[in-house]
């Protein structure tokens, strides 16, 4: 029998160094190796996968200092309607004790740009942190426009303040509605724009980018995008080119339950297409991409997917699984 591959995306084991409540409903853990060894580095807009002792594993965008070798920081809003994992991050989790973390990756990387604007809705405040400060230390031109239902329940406004007028925080409870086409005007030539934030939030930005040269806007989902039906219903096959084995995908299943199936450990998170977790390269056939992460460009070139969500236009693919 051909032994299993090993898991495509490994963790490694941190202790939890730091806890601190920054905002109303937001903590951050600062997370080290035991041995206090050194970390892989990383670069803004990066997340890591948080695999908590209750079994369950989530995506938190990087947050702090990326020139720290040791240490690592992420913030975690509390979802009272959430699936339990922001739930046991607060209530449970201590420092002294350990969690598995995999990555750090980046699906919503910082490009060269003449002048940024940075978006953020909420807590999508945590993967622009490092944004700002990248484009301070590099002596770009930026703005950031925070927004937040108020004041106590927005997150590093003590870290923001010493960028003086270069951050304009707007609470909903004291300012009202943000006219954000009217705020974000024509951005000069070279701008790139950067949001994360609720959905609603990013559907405003891009109407008001429409008409913006490709590429300016780039954004970091909460929530998938909605998506049509799949293009077939059919089942279809799936090698698994390092173990040679075949297995079938029903319409009932998903690529990464199938191939769990089959003994084969693919780290997954946010089960919706917008982590970037389980990217699996293909080796034959052709997608069906159903995800929320990937370009025009990459998804014709058909050479990765995000097996929790996307399918198959062919009968049969072949993973580097």
């Amino acid at each position: 029998m051909t032994a299993a591959a090993p898991p495509r995306t490994t963790t490694v084991t941190l202790a939890v160094t730091g806890k601190e409540l920054v905002a109303e409903g937001v903590a951050t853990l600062t997370l080290a190796r035991p041995d206090g060894g050194r970390l892989p580095d990383w670069t803004p807009g990066s997340h890591i996968d948080l695999v908590l002792p209750n079994g369950l594993t989530r995506q938190y965008s990087l947050c702090g200092d990326r020139w720290d070798a040791h240490s690592y920081r992420v913030g975690v809003l509390l979802e009272t309607g959430g699936r339990g994992g922001s739930s046991h991050v607060h209530e449970q989790l201590q420092p002294g004790h350990l969690v598995g973390v995999g990555g750090p990756r980046n699906n919503f990387p910082m490009v060269p740009a003449e002048r940024y604007v940075f978006v953020a809705g909420g807590i999508g405040i945590t993967p622009l942190l490092p944004m700002v400060q990248q484009a301070d230390l590099l002596g770009a031109d930026w703005q950031l426009l925070y927004l937040g239902r108020s004041r106590r329940s927005m997150a590093f406004l003590d870290e923001l303040a010493p960028y003086g007028d270069r951050v304009v925080v707007h609470a909903k409870d004291e300012l009202g509605p943000l006219d954000l086409a009217g705020f974000l005007g024509t951005p000069a030539e070279g701008t790139r724009v950067y949001c994360c934030g609720p959905t609603r939030l990013l559907t405003a930005l891009e109407t008001a980018c429409a008409d913006l040269p490709p590429y300016t806007l780039r954004t970091e989902r909460f929530v998938a995008e909605e998506q049509g039906a799949p293009a077939r219903t059919a089942p279809f096959e799936v090698e698994l080119a390092r173990t040679g084995a075949t297995v079938t995908v029903t319409p009932d299943v998903s690529v990464l339950e199938a191939v769990g199936s089959a003994g084969v450990e693919v780290l997954s998170s946010c089960r919706q297409g917008i982590c970037g977790t389980c990217e699996t390269g293909v080796l034959a056939g052709r997608p069906d991409h159903r995800d929320s992460l990937l370009d025009d460009a990459e998804r014709a070139a058909g050479d990765c997917m995000y097996i929790c969500v996307s399918r198959a236009l062919t009968d049969r693919l072949v993973l580097d699984l």
